[in-house]
């Protein structure tokens, strides 16, 4: 960890002035952190600080002539709660990191590691996003992953028409820095995942629907071995939205199916629900969600409920207070605090028991 802020801090003192001469350079980042008390429903019972997200970055945008700008990012998380991310430290640029061409004409494209248009389009109901109730609490479960930040992508973000829609396609090529071989010498394939999204934004409307599919060998799954491989590919359907009825109240509702290739795991799910925001004053807002997750495996459904509440003491600075619990069916192990945060994320649910959290946090964007 000490060897990659040296890094972070070197490559900030070198590069930011000469940079600066040809492009505009932003540094940002964001330290979320929280006070929670996570209950299994059974043995577990614990309160500890959480690291949510919070993540350094470095940003580059740089105008080629009227009509083409080059861009940049690296992003790297940071865990301000323990120093580190686990007992193996971190690497440098864990989190979207990219370089891109765009124009008002043509549209942009970008290539590197960074969110799939797919996890981007549950951007309308993310009003609990790296917070506990987070809704991929309930839509990235066991090998049915599919909001993920893809290694080695290609995507092209249309130009807006219309009045607001955007058309995104994106393949990652696949995983890790090099393509394993097969048993015979020849490179390994079926290694590709593929997205394709069309989002809306205008006015009062927020609107986004994405389609993923992994291929057999890009699937990020646990499943088969060498002797014995199981098709493991899968894809998944999104369609969410918001809609800003007042100044104050903001709703939103989304809808996901995902199916397995091998139907014999009973892994196909669907995940439905509604989350809303109503601001009591300018600076004061009250939130709340639900989702359920219906799966095709006996008794494995899930209920995830979330309420809070926050205050913004300034444009950077607020601070909150979120309840969420997950309602488990006889088989299924789902808790409400393992996604986007460090404390907990290796905790899972108990079977027909009530996961529950309490989280008190504080978030500085900078």
């Amino acid at each position: 960890m000490k060897k990659t802020l040296c890094a972070l801090a070197i490559g900030a003192t070198i590069l930011t002035p000469v940079m600066a001469s040809a492009a505009d350079v932003k540094i940002y980042g964001r330290a979320h952190v929280s006070l929670d008390y996570l209950d299994d429903g059974k043995d577990y019972n614990e309160v500890g600080l959480s690291s949510n997200s919070s993540r350094l970055g470095f940003k580059v945008d740089q105008k080629i002539n009227d009509d083409l700008n080059v861009f940049a990012q690296i992003e790297q998380e940071i865990n301000f709660a323990s120093g580190s991310k686990d007992d193996s430290g971190v690497n440098f640029s864990t989190r979207d990191t990219f370089v891109g061409l765009k124009s008002n004409t043509y549209g942009q494209a970008r290539v590197g590691r960074f969110d799939s248009p797919f996890k981007a389009a549950r951007g309308p109901v993310n009003f609990f996003g790296d917070m506990v109730g987070d809704v991929r609490n309930v839509t990235r479960v066991g090998d049915m992953k599919f909001d993920e930040r893809n290694e080695n992508t290609i995507e092209y973000k249309s130009p807006k028409f219309g009045g607001g829609f955007n058309v995104l396609a994106a393949m990652s090529m696949n995983s890790g820095k090099e393509i394993p071989r097969e048993g015979n010498g020849e490179g390994k394939d079926d290694n590709k995942a593929y997205d394709l999204a069309l989002t809306y934004k205008n006015g009062p409307i927020d609107f986004a629907a994405a389609y993923e599919k992994y291929e057999d060998n890009a699937a990020n799954t646990n499943v088969g071995t060498a002797a014995a491989p199981i098709d493991s590919s899968r894809d998944a359907f999104r369609i969410a939205g918001a809609y800003k009825f007042t100044e104050e109240f903001n709703l939103g509702a989304m809808y996901q199916i995902a199916q397995f290739d091998d139907s014999k795991r009973n892994l196909d799910a669907q995940v439905f629900g509604l989350a809303g925001e109503y601001k009591i004053t300018p600076k004061t807002s009250v939130r709340g969600e639900y989702f359920y997750r219906d799966v095709d495996a006996d008794d494995a459904n899930a209920h995830l409920i979330g309420v809070g509440v926050e205050h913004k003491l300034d444009s950077t600075l607020r601070v909150y207070g979120n309840l969420a619990t997950v309602l488990n069916d006889k088989n299924s192990k789902l808790n409400p605090w393992k996604e986007g945060r460090s404390f907990g994320n290796g905790v899972s649910g108990v079977a027909d028991e009530n996961s529950t959290a309490l989280s008190l946090g504080l978030r500085y964007d900078f």
